[in-house]
């Protein structure tokens, strides 16, 4: 198997606009939530969630083409950007036709059709859409802008596994490099759903915190008060590169792939396996793909949602899949800072990987206020402060609605 390594990043987050900027602010444990701003969300049961701030699209996207777009293929578009601008890849010099795109994204365009479904209900007369709503609402779309920016012709196209689309996206995209099928390829995924059916829908569920009075508190990952998680937006992007064509070019490398593993807990529609059967297997093959044993994991980045049942299940995978060892490993999650990205969370989260190796530090789980007897108080949960560690290989979860589950392993990048 040829080796595939990182040669570009990119973010979008409620804690930063670029990557250098949400990795500052990972570091100090920000929290990126707040009272919505983007429509009146004052008779919603929760009025919150981790927004991106100061960010404006006609800066990176002209007005025109803004227009045609879904908030999630624009967030898709500026990482991606910021993605090939770190690699320093000139598309003049490299074989297009085996260059690809895979991006995740669980919901699409989930503005757009609410915009317009919500028009067409006032509506008396003859019905009439938008001729861009079927191309801004689908979700496929993203990979496809992106692919067009670029001229990559090679494999192209969009996974959807809710809230594991986008590590989905980076495994698929590793996978198709070392076989040997792609050169390069811009990976990630991105979400843009803080609307008001989906805060409206997320509550029905009861699966978000109302913790109204308290935002930037809300996302509250193995606290023993935590009630739910707090719903997030951004993306996160990548470029994945064969490594001997990466070293020719004398490309900077942040990290290699070393494996995934993508499973499902065949149990329910929405809830975990109460055992963390899924993601106790996931995490098991992933760390056999990847030719190591548990035991060489420095830092699991878990997926940690903040709900009650969620948090049990994958601390219960990670005692079973790691045993001991579980008490040398530094767990945390990020989404206390980020809130939930849902298709876009595993890009973001393996970025955070990413940045855990290059700068030394553990990012904390913040809003850690009281400890859960259900969680074994050895784990090293990381809570409220950011732990310096040199870090040689880290594991990112993320799991979805529909009991998918996805793992990926992310090392030190070593000649």
């Amino acid at each position: 198997m040829r080796r595939v390594v990182i040669t570009g990043v990119g973010a979008l987050t409620p804690i930063g606009n670029t990557y250098k900027a949400f990795a500052e602010n990972l570091k100090k444990g920000i929290s990126g939530a707040g009272l919505i701003t983007r429509f009146d969300a004052s008779l919603f049961k929760v009025r919150f969630a981790c927004e991106l701030k100061d960010f404006d699209v006609e800066q990176f996207i002209q007005r025109k083409e803004a227009r045609r777009l879904d908030p999630f293929a624009q967030y898709a578009l500026v990482t991606a950007d910021e993605a090939m601008l770190s690699s320093g890849l000139d598309v003049k010099n490299i074989d297009l036709d085996r260059a690809g795109v895979i991006w995740g994204t669980g919901i699409g365009g989930f503005e757009t059709i609410e915009h317009d479904l919500t028009e067409a209900a006032h509506w008396t007369g003859e019905p009439r859409y938008s001729p861009f709503l079927i191309p801004k609402l689908i979700g496929d779309i993203a990979p496809g802008h992106i692919s067009i920016k670029y001229g990559f012709r090679g494999i192209n196209y969009g996974t959807v596994s809710a809230c594991a689309s986008s590590t989905h996206a980076l495994i698929s995209s590793f996978d198709y490099i070392r076989i040997g099928r792609a050169d390069i390829m811009i990976t990630g995924g991105s979400e843009a759903a803080i609307t008001r059916a989906s805060v409206g829908g997320f509550s029905a569920m009861k699966a978000m915190s109302e913790r109204n009075d308290s935002p930037e508190t809300a996302s509250r990952p193995f606290d023993k008060e935590r009630d739910g998680f707090v719903l997030g937006e951004g993306g996160g992007a990548f470029i994945f590169e064969e490594y001997e064509h990466a070293k020719k070019r004398g490309a900077t490398i942040y990290a290699e792939v070393m494996g995934g593993g993508m499973t499902a807990d065949a149990y329910h529609m929405t809830a975990p396996h109460p055992e963390g059967i899924g993601a106790r297997n996931v995490m098991r093959h992933a760390i056999r793909d990847a030719g190591i044993n548990p035991s060489d994991v420095d830092y699991v980045n878990v997926h940690g949602t903040s709900t009650p049942l969620g948090d049990i299940a994958e601390t219960k995978a990670i005692l079973g899949v790691f045993g001991d060892a579980s008490y040398d490993l530094n767990i945390s999650s990020t989404k206390s800072m980020t809130g939930h990205l849902l298709g876009g969370a595993g890009a973001v989260e393996a970025l955070a990987c990413v940045i855990a190796i290059n700068e030394g530090f553990i990012p904390p789980t913040i809003n850690h206020f009281t400890d859960d007897p259900e969680f074994d108080p050895k784990l090293n949960f990381t809570f409220n402060v950011a732990q310096e560690r040199k870090i040689d290989i880290a594991l990112s979860n993320t799991f979805g609605f529909g009991g998918h589950n996805a793992s990926l392993i992310i090392k030190r990048f070593k000649d």
